[in-house]
């Protein structure tokens, strides 16, 4: 399983792994103190002990920090195990070992499996648990049905933990996703009471009073009662952008913008995509050339090209024109001014796609938009 970010609901699990650290530092101790009389080198325990109640201080600190939890610590807390285990033989003996008397590391050992787990759920803690069971069967001249019944039991500690971790990480994206809509409907309602009690009702009025009347003007009626009946779809909720639909050819609609400034360049064959994803993608290109000759003027050319590789739909966007000083958009997306935010990025945002753009002053702008279309 790919590693997951540390978020709030693990917060119990990683104070869990402290507690049982320091609790099975403290039996390790006991089991020192009671069988030091009976190791091969009892002046070994000394530095031994000192190692695990060091480390254990020092891990419970570093693990308390998310952004600390990554391979250097995960390494260096296996490592600490592993060294305490292979020493075990020397100190303690192997005799002694074969005798019942357990090994330095005793319970502690699970500390590494438990933290790997929970980093990185059932797989990572199964690949720990291996590990430190594997060292633990090098330091026994011989496994009893009780060695091997404590290495299983860490090894399904570490597939459990694991477990027990992906779900809490899967939990807490679900209720991100949850609030994130939650809080999304929220603004769309009052968006959509600004709307009704201002633009909504100048489109009614101007289609009202257009209606009978000839020419230009009611051209304008017409357009301005489209124009309300989308409104009240998009803020109403009842237009959804989705992929489902028929399949329409995007060299089709990109070819609508085709003028003697704008050049299109697109696949000899047919690039076909559901038809509201060719639309959005069409809208947030047009969106781009509306931007062109809003800010570069009846001079600048732009070049729009079509790609498609590998599942993966690529339209890019370039002129030669002024280009976008440093720090434009985000004082455009401030202001108000919400073109590239919402008609370019935010389009293909909703379609799970990507937006770059790449623009320098003097040198033009190039507005890549990207969208895998394959699953």
């Amino acid at each position: 399983m790919a590693e997951h970010p540390n978020g709030t609901f693990q917060v119990p699990l990683w104070r869990a792994i402290a507690i049982f650290r320091f609790a099975s530092m403290a039996y390790v101790v006991a089991m020192v103190a009671i069988n030091v009389t009976d190791y091969a080198h009892p002046i070994g325990a000394i530095p031994a002990l000192t190692v695990i109640v060091g480390w254990s201080v020092a891990a419970t600190y570093l693990y308390a920090r998310p952004a600390w939890r990554g391979w250097p610590l995960l390494g260096t807390d296996l490592a600490v195990t592993l060294v305490l285990l292979l020493a075990s033989p020397w100190v303690v003996g192997r005799t002694a070992i074969d005798h019942g008397i357990p090994s330095l590391a005793v319970a502690w050992e699970a500390c590494p499996v438990l933290a790997w787990a929970v980093s990185g759920g059932r797989r990572r803690g199964a690949i720990a648990a291996v590990v430190v069971g594997a060292a633990d069967v090098t330091v026994r001249p011989n496994l009893t049905p009780a060695s091997n019944t404590g290495l299983m039991l860490m090894l399904l500690a570490g597939v459990a933990v694991g477990h027990v971790a992906r779900l809490a990480a899967e939990s807490e994206q679900r209720l991100q996703r949850a609030v994130e809509l939650e809080a999304a409907t929220r603004e769309r309602e009052r968006l959509a009471r600004g709307i009704h009690d201002s633009v909504l009702q100048v489109l009614a009025m101007v289609q009202r009073r257009g209606a009978h009347l000839d020419g230009e003007a009611a051209e304008l009626a017409r357009l301005a009662g489209e124009q309300e009946a989308a409104l009240r779809a998009l803020v109403g909720g009842r237009a959804p952008r989705q992929r489902a639909g028929p399949e329409v050819d995007l060299r089709a609609i990109l070819d609508g913008y085709a003028s003697a400034s704008v050049s299109i360049a697109a696949p000899a064959t047919p690039v076909k995509l559901p038809a509201t994803v060719a639309r959005e993608i069409g809208a947030a290109v047009g969106a781009a050339l509306d931007n062109v000759a809003r800010h570069g003027g009846s001079d600048v050319r732009a070049w729009v090209l079509l790609e498609e590789e590998a599942g993966t739909v690529t339209v890019s966007v370039r002129d030669d024109g002024p280009g976008i000083p440093a720090g434009r958009l985000a004082q455009a997306a401030e202001e108000g001014r919400l073109g590239v935010a919402q008609s370019i990025r935010g389009r293909i945002a909703d379609l799970g796609g990507s937006v770059e753009i790449i623009s320098a002053p003097g040198e033009g702008t190039e507005v890549e938009l990207r969208l895998r279309v394959t699953e």
